[in-house]
This record gives C-alpha cells, sequence and structure tokens, in this order.
C-alpha cells in the first residue's frame, strides 16, 4: 500500500496516523499537524519531495527541513535517500561555509525546541566558534560567502586560467557584525564557546561592544566606542523594550570579561549610565562599579559626569556612584601595592614619576577635575565635597593647583560659607605645593581665609628667599672656579680657544645677577602685597613679628640696581660678594642688592 500513497511511504509518523484514522472511518480521512516544525511551508517542502518534486535545499530552508523530517520520521527505513538524509548531506556541506552557517543559525530560533533536539544548534556553533578563532591566514575557507572567492579584483593568469592573486584581508573583528544579528541566546552560546576555545578576551570585549551598539539605543546608536558605526539598516533597536533592554543589558555586564582593563573604562561607564537610566539590578551596577574602579585611571572626565536618575535628586551628578569607584579603586591600588610603595615618596619619585605612582596620579587629576565640575552645583553639600577630594593621599598630588582651583570654585559657587567652614575645605590643599601662578591668583583671591593667604605669602617668601640664597651658593662657586680656569688657560700655551671658557663663565655670571635682579623684583612685589593686608589688619603685626618678619615703613628702602647693559664689555670678572652682604637672613628681611 505504501507505494500507491507517497507520504505514507515516506513517513513513519503519517503512516501510522492515517493507518490509526482509516480503521475508524473508512470514507473520511482528516489530519491535523498542528505541531509540525516549519509549519506550512515546511510541510509543503515536504510533500513535493515526497511526489517527486525536485526542491531546493538552501541554508534558509534546511533547518526546517531537517527538523520536519525528524518529526515526521522520514528515515532510511521508509525509502533510500529520505529527506533526513539529504538534509544532513546539506547540513554538513554549509558548516564548511562561515555566511550559511550563520544563517543556519539563525532559522534554528524559528524551531529551536527542534533543532536542539538533533544538534543543529550546537553544530552551528561549534563550527561557528572555529571559524572565528582561527588563523584566517592558515585556511582558505571563505569566511564572508562566495564573493569573497569569486571577486574578479587582483586577478592573474595562469595557463590560461584566471585565479584570484589572494583573498580579501581580514581584520581581527571580521565576525563582529554578522553575530551581532543573533538573539541574545545563541549570541551567549556563540561567545561561551569562542571563549572556551581560548580567544583572547579584548576580541570578546569587541564583539560584546558591537552588539551592545546595536541592540540597546540608550547606549548611543552611533557612538563611537571601537571606531566604527553601524549601519543605517538592519537593527533591531525599535523593537526592543525598555525591559528588554533591561534584561538585555544585565546579561551582557555578564557576559563581559572580568579582566582588568580588557574591556574599554569608557564602554563600562556608558553602560553603567544606561544601567541607572533602565533601573537594572543592583548587583549589576555593583559589577560595573568594581570593573569601572579597577581601572579608573583609564577614565576620562566627560564620562564621569553621570546625571543623578534617582528619586531623590539633591545633586545634578551622581556623587555617591563616583565616591563607590573611588573607593573600589583605592581598595586594588592598595593590593597591588607593596607596604614600601604605600609610604610617602621622596621628592625624587614625585618628580621623576615611579612606575606604582603613575595611575594613582593619573586619578587624582582625574578627581580634581571632577571636583572643579561639581562644585558649581549649589546643592552639593560641603561633607560630600570633602569626602570625594580627602580619599586621594597627598603624595598622589605633585601639585595641587587642580584642588586648589575645585576649592576656589566652590567657594565662588557656595558664597554663604562661614569663616570655619572656608577654612575647613582650604585643609584639603597643600599651601607649599602649589605653583608660582597659584600662589600669585591665591594671594589676591579675596574668597579665601585670611590666614590662608598670610601662609601662601609666607611659603612664597621663603621660596624666594631659597632661590635667592641658591643663586648666590652658585655665583660664589662660580667665580671660584673662573679663577681657576683662568690659571689653567694661561698654563696652556698652544691650545686652541684659551679665552672661551672664561667668557662664557662671564656670560653666565652675568645671567645669574639677571635672574637675582627678578627675584629681588617679586619679593618686593610681595612686601607691597604684605604691606595692604597690613593696612586692613594691623592686629596682624603682632602675627608677623612672631614669625620673624619685619616691614620698613617705605617701600623705597629696599633699592634694586639692575647692571648696566655694557657692563659685559667695559668691567672684568666681578668677585665674589662679602658673606651676608647680598641677604640678611636675620629677621627675613632682604637687603641692598649691590
Amino acid at each position: 500500500m505504501r507505494w500507491q500513497f507517497p507520504l505514507l511511504s515516506r513517513s513513519g509518523v503519517l503512516e501510522s496516523l492515517i493507518g490509526e484514522a482509516s480503521g475508524k472511518d473508512e470514507q473520511n480521512c482528516t489530519l491535523q499537524l498542528h505541531d509540525i516544525p516549519g509549519g506550512v511551508n515546511a510541510f509543503l517542502l515536504v510533500a513535493k519531495f515526497c511526489y517527486g518534486v525536485k526542491i531546493e535545499l538552501t541554508p534558509a530552508n534546511v533547518v526546517s527541513l531537517r527538523c520536519a523530517a525528524d518529526y515526521l520520521q522520514m528515515n532510511e527505513d521508509y525509502g533510500e535517500e529520505n529527506l533526513i538524509m539529504q538534509t544532513e548531506k546539506f547540513l554538513n556541506e554549509i558548516f564548511g561555509n562561515w555566511t550559511d552557517s550563520i544563517k543556519a543559525l539563525e532559522t534554528c530560533e524559528e524551531v529551536l525546541p527542534h533543532a536542539e533536539e538533533v544538534h543543529i544548534v550546537s553544530r552551528c556553533i561549534t563550527s561557528l566558534a572555529m571559524k572565528a578563532c582561527a588563523d584566517i591566514s592558515l585556511f582558505s575557507w571563505p569566511v564572508s560567502g562566495d564573493s569573497d572567492v569569486k571577486s574578479p579584483v587582483g586577478t592573474i593568469f595562469w595557463n590560461g586560467i584566471r585565479t584570484a592573486s589572494k583573498l580579501r584581508t581580514l581584520n581581527e573583528d571580521w565576525w563582529y557584525e554578522d553575530v551581532s544579528y543573533l538573539r541574545l541566546p545563541l549570541y551567549k552560546r556563540l561567545i561561551t564557546a569562542v571563549g572556551s576555545r581560548g580567544m583572547k578576551p579584548e576580541k570578546i570585549a569587541g564583539s560584546i561592544m558591537h552588539y551592545t551598539k546595536r541592540h540597546l539605543p540608550l547606549m548611543g546608536r552611533h557612538s563611537n566606542f571601537d571606531g566604527g558605526e553601524l549601519p543605517a539598516s538592519g537593527s533591531t533597536i525599535s523593537s526592543l523594550s525598555d525591559d528588554d533592554q533591561r534584561n538585555l543589558l544585565e546579561e551582557i555586564v555578564e557576559l563581559l570579561p572580568d579582566q582588568k582593563g580588557v574591556t574599554p573604562t569608557t564602554f563600562l561607564l556608558r553602560l553603567l549610565r544606561t544601567s541607572m537610566i533602565l533601573q537594572a539590578s543592583p548587583m549589576c551596577k555593583e559589577k560595573l562599579e568594581k570593573c569601572i574602579g579597577s581601572q579608573l585611571d583609564q577614565a576620562v572626565l566627560e564620562d564621569l559626569l553621570i546625571p543623578n536618575v534617582s528619586h531623590s535628586i539633591e545633586t545634578l551628578y551622581d556623587i555617591e556612584c563616583i565616591q563607590r569607584i573611588l573607593d573600589h579603586f583605592m581598595v586594588v591600588d592598595r593590593d597591588a601595592s607593596d607596604p614600601i610603595s604605600s609610604c610617602v615618596p621622596d621628592e625624587g619619585q614625585l618628580m621623576g614619576g615611579a612606575h606604582s605612582l603613575t595611575p594613582m596620579t593619573m586619578v587624582a587629576n582625574l578627581v580634581d577635575g571632577y571636583l572643579a565640575e561639581v562644585a558649581t552645583d549649589v546643592n552639593l553639600k560641603l561633607p560630600k565635597f570633602e569626602a570625594l577630594a580627602a580619599v586621594i593621599p597627598d603624595y598622589a598630588r605633585p601639585l595641587d593647583d587642580g584642588i586648589y582651583r575645585a576649592i576656589d570654585i566652590y567657594l565662588k559657587a557656595h558664597p554663604w560659607l562661614t569663616d570655619s567652614e572656608r577654612e575647613q575645605i582650604c585643609r584639603l590643599m597643600n599651601c607649599q605645593k602649589l605653583s608660582m601662578d597659584a600662589c600669585t591668583h591665591a594671594a589676591q583671591n579675596e574668597r579665601l581665609p585670611l590666614r590662608v593667604i598670610v601662609q601662601v605669602l609666607f611659603f612664597e617668601q621663603l621660596r624666594l628667599r631659597t632661590s635667592i640664597s641658591g643663586w648666590f651658593f652658585v655665583s660664589d662657586n662660580l667665580e671660584s672656579s673662573q679663577n681657576l680656569s683662568t690659571n689653567v688657560a694661561l698654563a696652556r700655551t698652544n691650545g686652541p680657544g684659551q679665552g672661551s671658557n672664561v667668557q662664557n663663565q662671564i656670560v653666565a655670571f652675568d645671567e645669574m645677577k639677571e635672574r637675582v635682579y627678578e627675584l629681588e623684583k617679586e619679593c618686593l612685589s610681595m612686601k607691597e602685597e604684605l604691606q595692604k593686608v597690613l593696612r586692613n589688619k594691623r592686629g596682624w603685626n603682632v602675627f608677623f613679628r612672631k614669625l620673624g618678619f619685619r616691614f620698613r615703613s617705605k617701600t623705597s628702602d629696599l633699592k634694586v640696581t639692575k647692571p648696566p647693559p655694557d657692563a659685559r664689555d667695559s668691567a672684568p670678572p666681578p668677585k665674589a660678594p662679602p658673606e651676608n652682604g647680598r641677604t640678611n637672613h636675620n629677621n627675613g628681611e632682604l637687603g641692598d642688592s649691590r
């Protein structure tokens, strides 16, 4: 009877169902196949195959046909070269091609339970993972379809036959775009497979970033995370709801590699910002904050400015989030540093930039810039500002110009602070570590407490006094070495350029005299500023006397004489000045320079 009914002769299920139905009612036999994989289209192709009509197997229909053939039991027991065998042969062929394998894996989503039963999904993922992890320079299989192989570009002729000279050069990210069209469950399995095959974490992170750009609109459709942009078509952005995006983001965070520095900090910070907008789970946010904190030195200021989207909005930016990220960084840096490097470094380490201090110094500059940006927020309370600034240790700031700028902006935006609060916030900076420009600005800054201004002026005068003393010490040594060089030059009767060394030393000494003159002018200007302060606060005279300062009644008592311009040509090299002839170190008073 099988040969009379082709459907029955090829399918064990149909033979059994029709046999049962015909036994009950021989005249009317009706079958309803609601669960057949692939639906009507797949059954139509199955019927054509059973009736001998030639059908074309493609990567788009082979998976549904293979699942339908398995459902209908179209094996070799019901005829040679049955549908199961033919679809299996075709599947083995397309597994050798990247594009066909991707297409077959995409169609598995339509018949996913049945495709899992016949192991089509696992075989597709294994084939794709093998190709993604392989060195493409060692293989000749096409990775982007037949078009690359048949391309006539760069062809050569050999014995009358045209062949391709070489395949198109591919980058390491050649597979990112193709796999980004997969749905999340299959994409996760593919990423897990390539990771188990030893793919570099950097490549995995790159693929996840590409996938995130395509499916999360809040991340910015054209945001340039890795230097590229998504095409205008083919995106699934518009079809995702907020709940779907939240679930997708949480799954993506779980997929990210755990290695430090693999995923760019900019991408992690934007993921964190998106997670706050979508109200992701606390575990998701915590993992992102820890990942960012472990590599905070690689962040940029713009990405740290995360808006506050909480229900109780107190500040414009999320200060608490940055505080937690900074705390994570301090923990990681403390664990990575040995006990010796955690101590306060000497001046040579600060100036030279020891390698262990570089991340901490970069984070210190980043935090100072962040404080300067958020300081304009009038709702930012002083304890939050102080807590964020105090996390950075003092040795991490070679100069305190950044924290001084942040403090000045905060004082300007919060004019209602009391004097004690102003002095309290100014304790965050070290007046001895301000540059010359910062000291000049601070000495004239009316927003600073008077005590801080006095400290700035005091340390600046000490710095000038030390500089002048150092120049005088150098000039004394230079004159001694000049006399010695002159005697040596006179002893050489045949040497070339006998007087050149002496002349160069005279020029250097004149340059030092010019520098001393400039320092004396700066000191004179500093004394004038101090006298202005004293006119307003006469009670500070006692304080300055205790510090060792004495000021003359007239500023004209300090005379600065600039050396004549022709002193270099008309006068012999000056002799060494007598001891204490230029400065009076008693009482901190600068004497006559002549």
